[in-house]
C-alpha cells in the first residue's frame, strides 16, 4: 500500500539572505541592478541601496527607492541622521555587500583600499562577504591593470561574479557585459550556502534519454530534468567540483556545472563510465529508458493498417554499474514509482546495493516544480515535506555530505 500524501503545498526555500546592501556604480549596466533589487525584494530580502554620483547618472534614486521600498543613501555625511558612523554601520547587519554594476574605476579603488565615497567606505569597513559584478567595454576587462586589480581582489577574498560575454553597450561583442539579474541572485543565495562538499567530486546525471527508433520517432518520458540540474547547482553551491551529464533538455546550465550533452541511454552511459573513476560521489538522478528499439529503421516507418510491432531490448544499468564497481564512489539513486513507493524503491536499494535512494512517485514529481521524496538507507525510511526542487536538492546535498563523511 503506498503512502499517503502530507501535503501538496511545497515549503518555502530558504535563501539564507535577509538583508543585502547593493552598490550601483556608473554604468549602463545599471538598469539590471534595478531588476536585481526587484528579486530580491519579491523573495523577502531587505535591499538597502547605495547610489554613487555616477550610478544616478544612469537610475534614478526614486527608482530604487520605489523598488526597494527603502531610503537610498548615497552621501556619505548624511547617511545616519541620527548616528554620526552611520557610514559605516549602515553595513553592520548585512548578509553581504553586492556592487553591480562594477566600473573599473571601482575595482581600482577596491583593490587599493580607497575610501573617497559612501560606497568605498563600507566595502572597507565591512564585516561581511563583498561580491563584485563587473561590467565594462572589453577592452578595458582585458586591460593589463584592471587584471591586475581583480586579481588583487581575489586574493583578498572578494567574490568576481561574470563578466559574461555578449553585445556590449559599445556595440562591440565580447566580454565585459554585466550577468544578468538572476545570475547575480543565484550567486549571492550560493554565496550563504554551507561548503559541505568542498573539495569533493561529483558525477551526476540529469533528465530523460531519447531513443530512436527510426530517423523521426522515439520512445522517450516526461522528465524535465529540473531536478537533476538543482542537485548540480546545489552541489556546486555547496563546494564540490560538478560534472553533470545531462540528456535531452532546455534547461540553463547551473554556475560552476561541466555540462555533458547526450541523447541516448547509451551515450549516457558511455559519458558516466569514461568519468567515474574520477568522481567521489554518483548521482543517478536522470530517467533512463529501461529500454531501447533493438532494431533502429534507417527510414520512416510508413503508416499502414498493419499492427506494428518494435521489439525492445534492455539498456545498460548505470547506476548499477557504478556500484558494482571495486572500489565505487558514494552512490546515490533516485526511484520514480507509480505505486508502493517505499517498498519497490528500497527492493531498488537493496538489488543495487546502494547506500542511499531518493524515493518518489513518478506521477508527481516527473516535469514539476516541486517533489515530495523518502531517503531510504540501512536505517530505513526517512520522509522529507514537499519543497520544490532547489531546497530539496540543497536539503539533499546536505543529507549525502553527512553520510559522505560518516563512510570517510
Amino acid at each position: 500500500m503506498d503512502e499517503p500524501h502530507k501535503s501538496d503545498t511545497p515549503a518555502h526555500a530558504p535563501n539564507h539572505l535577509s538583508r543585502v546592501v547593493l552598490g550601483v556604480t556608473g554604468g549602463i549596466a545599471a538598469y539590471k541592478s534595478a531588476e536585481l533589487v526587484r528579486l530580491l525584494v519579491k523573495d523577502g530580502v531587505t535591499v538597502d541601496v547605495v547610489l554613487t554620483d555616477a550610478g544616478a547618472r544612469f537610475v534614478t534614486a526614486t527608482t530604487f527607492q520605489a523598488l526597494s521600498g527603502r531610503p537610498v543613501h548615497s552621501d556619505v555625511w548624511q547617511s545616519g541622521a541620527d548616528n554620526a558612523m552611520g557610514h559605516i554601520t549602515l553595513s553592520r547587519g548585512a548578509d553581504a555587500i553586492v556592487v553591480a554594476p562594477a566600473t573599473a574605476d571601482f575595482i581600482h579603488k577596491l583593490a587599493h583600499g580607497a575610501a573617497d565615497d559612501l560606497l568605498s567606505t563600507l566595502c572597507l569597513a565591512r564585516e561581511c562577504p563583498l561580491l563584485v559584478a563587473p561590467a565594462m567595454n572589453r577592452q578595458m576587462w582585458w586591460n593589463a591593470a584592471t587584471q591586475r586589480n581583480v586579481a588583487q581582489l581575489v586574493a583578498d577574498g572578494i567574490a568576481i561574479l561574470g563578466p559574461d560575454t555578449g553585445e556590449l553597450a559599445c556595440n562591440e561583442n565580447g566580454e565585459g557585459r554585466m550577468l544578468e539579474a538572476e545570475a547575480i541572485y543565484a550567486a549571492l543565495v550560493a554565496s550563504r550556502q554551507s561548503k559541505v562538499l568542498k573539495g569533493k567530486r561529483v558525477l551526476l546525471t540529469a533528465g530523460p534519454t531519447v531513443e530512436a527508433i527510426d530517423p523521426v520517432r522515439s520512445i522517450t518520458n516526461t522528465s524535465s530534468g529540473k531536478m537533476g540540474f538543482a542537485l548540480a547547482q546545489a552541489a556546486a553551491e555547496a563546494g564540490a567540483n560538478v560534472t553533470m551529464v545531462a540528456g535531452p533538455t532546455s534547461l540553463s546550465t547551473p554556475a560552476g556545472v561541466t555540462r555533458i550533452d547526450v541523447t541516448s541511454a547509451a551515450q549516457m552511459a558511455e559519458a558516466v563510465f569514461a568519468r567515474v573513476v574520477e568522481c567521489d560521489i554518483f548521482i543517478g538522478v536522470a530517467a533512463v529508458a529501461d529500454y531501447t528499439p533493438a532494431e533502429v529503421r534507417g527510414q520512416k516507418i510508413r503508416k499502414s493498417a498493419d499492427t506494428l510491432t518494435i521489439a525492445l531490448k534492455p539498456t545498460t544499468d548505470i547506476l548499477g554499474t557504478v556500484a558494482a564497481r571495486p572500489n565505487p564512489p558514494f552512490c546515490v539513486g533516485f526511484a520514480a514509482e507509480s505505486h508502493d513507493v517505499v517498498r519497490l524503491a528500497e527492493e531498488k536499494r537493496r538489488r543495487k546495493k546502494l547506500p542511499l535512494i531518493v524515493a518518489n512517485r513518478a506521477q508527481d514529481a516527473l516535469g514539476s516544480d516541486a517533489n515530495e521524496v523518502s531517503l531510504l538507507d540501512n536505517a530505513g525510511a526517512h520522509p522529507l515535506p514537499k519543497m520544490d526542487k532547489l531546497a530539496l536538492a540543497r536539503q539533499l546535498v546536505a543529507e549525502i555530505a553527512q553520510r559522505v563523511k560518516k563512510e570517510a
